[in-house]
């Protein structure tokens, strides 16, 4: 693959009305290094075909169906083909798409979570492995350069040994049962059979989870959880809070809601230490607060030549610009680029993004939520007094 000329993806999902696949799109586009030529948008084949019309796609690479699309692609010219496809479509599509894509000899770039169960997760990363594709998993947020700050606050030993994370991630979309009203994005998210055993840990408490283990590197070795479905007639979770014990001794909080009435996004992280303590907000992401032990709080800004070159390298703007969410889904593609690019000339396909391994080690997270809110056996009931 010639390393002077733009990558072409195709993607699956992200027809009409979707959300997630118009944000791919957007971010795929910024930095000018990749071209969408091909999709198969939606399970209806009109609503594909009238996607692929509107992103003035050549209709013969609009395809009915992802099986099409792949056995499509893969008969190609080496040099029309598709390098790699994006996969924007409900939990329940995830693993059969990047596998039927992967075995074409294809690289994936894949919404969260990865798979609909552990087990699809753990077979797609031994396909992974044996295609020796580029696989990466769009936990966005890993993307946001204070993100990366904070990370390498924890791994320069700026905060010491790490004693307690607390990250929550709460939402008041629905607090309404809007599903029952035809809300397309609120319909597939609490139907088990699209979204798997879980709506708001699957949906969003991954992303906490993967946030504190992005920042600190820590592995939970244990959890107590509890879910409600707050909203009668609702099939999964729309609330839960968790208890987290992780390998070497610190302890975590994991709230996520999705009936917090007046919340928008509002994924934040606060991490602990014996030196310090940071804590970085969703909803204003350019800013990072880290606090020395026994001395004032420092607010850190994107962009400032203080920050560490790990920082500066996902910053596009000066600092006073700024940057949000597109960018951070952008930099997890920049660097899966830059993966695939390595791997196509035989070097190693590495960079700073989330990988089948993450996709794996999520599903292990959300599966050992759903089984500890299933079983009462860790709650004492209140003693009277």
């Amino acid at each position: 693959m010639p390393a002077k000329r733009k990558l072409r993806y195709g993607m699956v999902g992200g027809g009409q009305n979707a959300f997630i696949g118009a944000v791919h799109r957007l971010a795929a586009n910024l930095d000018g290094q990749l071209e969408l030529v091909a999709g198969a948008f939606s399970a209806d084949p009109k609503n594909s075909q009238i996607t692929g019309e509107q992103l003035f796609l050549n209709p013969q690479r609009v395809y009915p169906t992802y099986e099409a699309m792949a056995k499509g692609e893969a008969a190609l010219p080496p040099e029309e083909r598709i390098d790699f496809v994006t996969i924007v479509t409900p939990n329940f599509l995830h693993a059969p798409v990047a596998t039927t894509f992967l075995k074409a000899g294809f690289h994936v770039v894949c919404d969260k979570p990865m798979t609909l169960t552990l087990k699809e997760a753990k077979a797609l990363a031994q396909t992974v492995r044996k295609t020796g594709k580029v696989f990466a998993l769009t936990h966005n947020y890993t993307g946001y350069p204070m993100v990366k700050e904070a990370r390498e606050l924890v791994r320069s030993g700026k905060l010491g040994k790490i004693l307690k994370i607390v990250a929550e991630y709460p939402q008041g979309w629905l607090l309404d049962r809007i599903e029952a009203e035809g809300q397309k994005q609120a319909a597939w998210r609490s139907d088990p059979k699209k979204a798997g055993a879980s709506c708001c840990v699957g949906d969003i408490g991954t992303h906490a989870e993967n946030l504190g283990r992005y920042i600190t590197g820590l592995e939970i070795d244990s959890l107590c959880a509890e879910f409600t479905s707050f909203i009668p007639g609702r099939k999964l979770e729309d609330d839960a809070n968790l208890l987290i014990r992780y390998k070497g001794g610190a302890k975590g909080v994991l709230h996520c809601s999705q009936i917090s009435c007046g919340e928008e996004n509002n994924l934040n992280i606060r991490v602990y230490g014996t030196l310090g303590a940071l804590a970085w907000q969703q909803e204003h992401p350019n800013e990072l607060k880290f606090v020395p032990k026994g001395e004032p709080a420092r607010i850190l800004r994107r962009g400032n030549g203080y920050v560490s070159d790990v920082a500066k390298k996902f910053t596009r703007l000066p600092f006073g610009h700024p940057e949000a969410f597109i960018e951070a889904f952008a930099n997890i593609y920049l660097e899966a680029v830059a993966a695939i690019r390595a791997s196509s000339e035989g070097k190693p396909a590495s960079g700073d993004y989330p990988t089948v391994e993450d996709g794996v080690i999520g599903m292990a997270f959300l599966e050992t939520a759903v089984k500890s809110a299933a079983s009462n056996a860790k709650w004492t009931k209140l003693i009277k007094a």
